[in-house]
């Protein structure tokens, strides 16, 4: 984070210094909201959350080194002495006014491109190709994990140091609005956007509405920057309408500038195919899993070559490039045979039936068994039971040889196939992720291609990081 004083940290965010005689004596060279990351200079960011308050954790940060508190309320240590405290009305608006501010100061100081990304599903595989991309360009600061809300997107920025060349920002939304607050926060010069499909839906109702949200990204960029529009997905392509900077398209067809040809995949579900930028054409092989990802390649190069980066430069850095982000296709292969493929941060109907896909595909050459750990897809709101019930007929008709649905709110994923003539042990229910651990210790065996799907708060991404390290059948 760029070294700012308590006094300018409070100018910038309209707040009440309290607890501080002389707040230009008081520099912050790092904040967080998180107690256990504080560290000498820091700001702790006493954030209410939804279980817990920030508040409550205030002593800690102090203790750990924190200099200075971002909170809604003035508190006091043990001995009764004020905390030295920015008293705002709410503690994330302010951390948005913060970041903004950031942006500023760095863009005043040297050339700075802002590189935002959004859609319902790879933004976070996206962001992780354009880092490597873009950094031996030079000094790039991109979002840990998927930090991409309100809250994640300006924790992002307070990471960035004052020479940041490119500063990339994952662009998340709940609601109709929010993609436009972060891009008056960041100011994007370069704005992608990947694909619409049906995560969130609880909160915005169809996917028209969230087509609009996400083009608040398109509408953003100024004219004297990029739009990166997915030709192949018609509600994003029909942003172009709404843009007021050039459009970059990418996409598997003839006519986008950026795009694919000839693509096929490995013995190893890797995507390998033709790059074609302008008039250069250079062959892939990627190190990630699965021909879904071919929308982020595509992205992550397009938004690359209008950031600057020569052509050759985007296929020599892409070549063999894996996954930098944890549960993201993530593969491990067990000394049994075995093979796990954790992909369960996030779940649409849309990635989950490119993983099923995936899954079929690296069994169906390899003469493997498929295995399916599925969970609940969640905030799909009233057409929740029917996308759950039409995935368990998609693991039927990709002939995915055992699947095991796991929680209530998947049920009707198993009442989806057993609907489209799953029979016998094919398919099986549990309520847990304790009682699911139990099944695949005896079902599992050498050889089986194992993937795990499902939401985030689903949890089953610590399932497959525990079967990924068993050592074998028991």
């Amino acid at each position: 984070m760029i070294a700012l004083t308590a006094a300018e940290i409070a100018e910038a965010v309209s707040g009440e210094l309290r607890g501080i005689a002389d707040p230009h004596s008081i520099t912050v060279t790092d904040a967080d909201t998180d107690s256990r990351s504080a560290v000498a200079g820091s700001m702790f960011i006493a954030k209410p959350g939804e279980h817990t308050d920030g508040h409550r954790f205030i002593d800690a940060a102090r203790s750990a080194g924190a200099v200075l508190v971002l909170a809604q309320r003035a508190t006091t240590d043990a001995s009764g002495t004020p905390d030295p405290a920015v008293i705002v009305d709410d503690v994330v608006t302010a951390m948005g006014a913060l970041a903004a501010e950031i942006v500023t100061r760095i863009r005043a100081h040297s050339p700075t491109t802002v590189l935002g990304i959004t859609g319902s599903a790879g933004k976070t595989t996206t962001k992780d190709l354009l880092a490597a991309l873009l950094s031996p360009e030079g000094a790039t600061t991109a979002p840990q994990g998927s930090y991409n809300g309100e809250v994640g997107v300006p924790l992002t920025i307070f990471g960035a140091a004052l020479d940041t060349r490119y500063l990339i920002v994952e662009m998340g939304a709940d609601a109709p609005g929010n993609i436009r607050q972060l891009c008056d926060m960041v100011r994007p010069d370069i704005g992608t956007v990947l694909m619409v499909g049906s995560s969130h839906a609880a909160n915005f109702g169809d996917q028209q509405s969230i087509a609009q949200t996400k083009g608040e990204l398109a509408e953003a960029v100024p004219a004297g920057g990029h739009v990166i529009l997915n030709a192949d997905d018609p509600r994003v392509s029909a942003m172009a309408s709404r843009a007021a900077a050039p459009v970059t398209r990418f996409g598997q067809g003839e006519s986008p500038q950026v795009a694919a040809a000839d693509l096929q995949l490995d013995e190893d579900g890797h995507p390998v195919f033709t790059l074609r930028i302008g008039r250069d054409e250079h062959r892939i092989r990627s190190g990630l899993t699965g021909a879904h990802h071919i929308t982020n390649l595509l992205a992550a190069a397009a938004a690359a070559w209008r950031a600057g980066v020569a052509v050759s430069d985007i296929a020599d850095r892409l070549q063999g490039l894996g996954p930098t982000s944890r549960w993201r296709m993530e593969r491990t292969e067990r000394a049994d045979g075995v093979t796990v493929i954790n992909d369960a941060y996030n779940a649409s109907p849309e990635s989950m039936r490119e993983a099923l896909r995936t899954l079929a595909i690296l069994t169906r050459e390899s003469g493997r068994r498929s295995v399916a750990v599925l969970g609940a897809m969640l905030e799909l709101g009233a057409d929740s039971t029917m996308a759950h019930h039409r995935i368990g007929e998609t693991v039927v008709r990709l002939n995915i040889g055992l699947t095991l649905v796991i929680g209530h709110d998947a049920y009707p994923l198993y009442r989806g196939a057993v609907a489209e003539g799953s029979w016998g042990s094919e398919v099986q229910w549990v309520e847990t992720v304790e009682q699911a651990q139990d099944w695949l210790r005896t079902a599992l065996r050498g050889g089986d291609v194992v993937l795990f799907k499902s939401s985030n708060g689903a949890g089953l991404r610590l399932l497959g990081d525990h079967i990924a390290a068993q050592e074998g059948i028991e």
